[in-house]
């Protein structure tokens, strides 16, 4: 995939981007977060699991609040590394 691609925009393949932070949780599975869309959290025994359980959990999400008539909301989150 080349090019420039927009939190929030649509690609070629008619998916969304939407960001997702990783990190090793104390169970020693891996914790994936999607900032945008509040309390949507998954997890895995694996990196590659964790992101495919969350790819689910955003569509449910959606899903969910479309089937109730809420708003999606847009992606609007940055992340920064900041050394300490």
């Amino acid at each position: 995939m080349g090019g420039n691609i927009v939190p929030g925009e649509k690609t070629g393949e008619g998916e969304t981007m939407r960001q997702v932070v990783l990190h090793p949780g104390e169970d020693g599975y891996w914790v994936a977060e999607c900032p945008s869309l509040l309390g949507c959290i998954s997890q895995g025994k694996t990196k590659q699991e964790a992101v495919t359980n969350i790819k689910e959990a955003i569509e449910g999400y959606i899903v969910s609040l479309e089937e109730d008539g809420l708003p999606v909301p847009e992606e609007h989150f940055e992340a920064l590394v900041v050394a300490i």
